[in-house]
């Protein structure tokens, strides 16, 4: 397979032990994590090529991100070092029944937040590439990095690889535009992108949220989700955007912080058909139902990079298979401490078999 280039910020994540409150914490859990680097981490976990892109200051913090990306296999050949900016951080606070998890954001003046587009090597970047992937969440941070994931986008379709973006509005951040609010500012923003992507990843959230389209009256908060109008959903958002040909959008019904049921729908433009995983043995949606969820951050991303992975495998790339696996690589990642999904092709396939009695593997 072509290698697989992502853009974004990679930041410390910084997170309170268990689930203490962080008022309650006097020390913390570091990793490293960002929605760009999971995706590559979990296509390198799963066998495939990655490369990631991003800016990072001259230190050894920054150099601990990079090593925690390099561990997978990532290729991180075409990240900037800086002499002005900061790592980014965020503190996780993870919930419990009831009580939700918390993310405070500290990424202002970040590397990657004020570096200009045109000091990326673009036409290096995608000489042997075959797919970029891109999130919402990095345009959100600055006009730079707004601008540098735009130029990014044009730099893959004129190299001819495949473009997704997983559109991940965040509302604590798109604050650099005074005068206009954040829906606002997203919307603004990442429909001047989406000309440029062939795949888009969301949930219904998201596809409100950035490009106002609303799935009928269903209520992501009310604990079930009506999968009858996603297709529609998916419709409206190639409607808008002629040129995409995939759009995927996960089911994630909350009963609690810590009880989800999962799943996801692919729809194909050419086919104008929806493909939803996980099915029961009649070939009904039913979804993934993950009780005692250990870190569900990341999963989004864990299921764009299965998505990414399998549509790039040829014996995963039709829809129901490539969106089957997708789910199953995110059900597994909703058990793994930290934002990266450490399960191999393997785990995924297995689950995908019908395998999910969790017993010992001996």
């Amino acid at each position: 397979m072509k290698i697989v280039v992502t853009f974004g910020e990679i930041m410390g994540r910084i997170a309170s032990p268990e689930n203490l409150r962080l008022r309650q914490s006097r020390s913390f859990d570091v990793t490293y994590a960002g929605s760009e680097a999971s995706v590559a981490v979990s296509i390198c976990n799963f066998g495939g090529k990655a490369r990631y892109v991003t800016a990072l200051p001259k230190h050894s913090l920054a150099e601990a991100a990079m090593d925690a990306v390099r561990s997978a296999g990532v290729d991180t050949s075409y990240v900037l070092r800086t002499d002005t900016g900061r790592l980014g951080m965020y503190f996780l606070e993870t919930g419990a029944n009831q009580r939700p998890s918390n993310v405070i954001y500290d990424r202002e003046g970040s590397a990657v937040s004020i570096t200009p587009a045109e000091n990326y090597d673009w036409e290096a970047i995608f000489k042997d590439a075959g797919w970029l992937h891109l999130s919402g969440i990095t345009p959100a941070l600055s006009r730079n990095a707004a601008n540098a994931t735009l130029i990014a986008a044009q730099k893959a379709k004129a190299a001819g690889a495949t473009v997704s973006i997983d559109l991940n509005f965040r509302n604590k951040l798109w604050k650099w535009a005074p005068g206009k609010t954040n829906k606002e500012l997203a919307q603004e923003t990442i429909r001047t992108i989406l000309p440029f992507v062939d795949v888009v990843v969301g949930n219904e959230e998201d596809c409100h949220d950035v490009l106002g389209i609303r799935a009928g009256t269903t209520d992501v908060h009310a604990g079930a989700l009506d999968t009858s109008r996603y297709p529609d959903v998916a419709r409206q958002v190639v409607e808008q955007f002629p040129n995409i040909s995939k759009v995927a959008i996960t089911l994630r019904e909350s009963l609690s912080a810590t009880h989800n049921n999962w799943g996801a729908m692919l729809y194909d433009a050419d086919s104008k058909q929806a493909a939803f995983a996980p099915l029961d043995e009649d070939n009904h949606y039913q979804s993934y139902e993950i009780k005692n969820i250990i870190d569900r951050v990341g999963g989004g991303d864990s299921f764009a990079g299965g998505l990414i992975f399998a549509l790039t495998t040829p014996e995963l790339s039709e829809p129901q298979i490539a969106v089957k696996y997708a789910v199953a690589a995110s059900c597994l990642k909703h058990s793994i401490k930290g934002d990266f999904n450490y399960s191999t092709r393997k785990e995924v396939e297995n689950l995908m078999g019908g395998s999910a009695s969790g017993r010992v593997v001996r």
